[in-house]
């Protein structure tokens, strides 16, 4: 039973980040940390970043989801994918 239990929380915090980073504008950035917290996990920076990994639905922008350290991090896609989008978008 733990396992199931684990496994829905597990799932019901991936939708979180989803929807969270879904509602990020263009041209604007949040930080693992900062996506960790709104769904509800303070620590959980690191999932984040691994649910995002797994992602490659194009309507979720994951690309604008960085590091708090100032770095852009990983990206599915690949780091210089990842640095184009933010320049197209006026961030970088």
């Amino acid at each position: 039973m733990g396992n199931i239990d684990r496994h829905s929380k597990t799932t019901n915090f991936s939708q979180k980040v989803m929807a969270i980073v879904t509602r990020i504008p263009e041209g604007q950035i949040m930080t693992y940390k900062q996506v960790a917290i709104l769904a509800g996990s303070h620590k959980a920076y690191r999932a984040v970043g691994n649910i995002l990994k797994k992602n490659y639905d194009r309507k979720i922008p994951c690309h604008r989801v960085v590091r708090s350290d100032g770095n852009i991090g990983q990206y599915n896609r690949g780091a210089i994918k990842k640095k184009e989008l933010l320049k197209s978008e006026g961030y970088l």
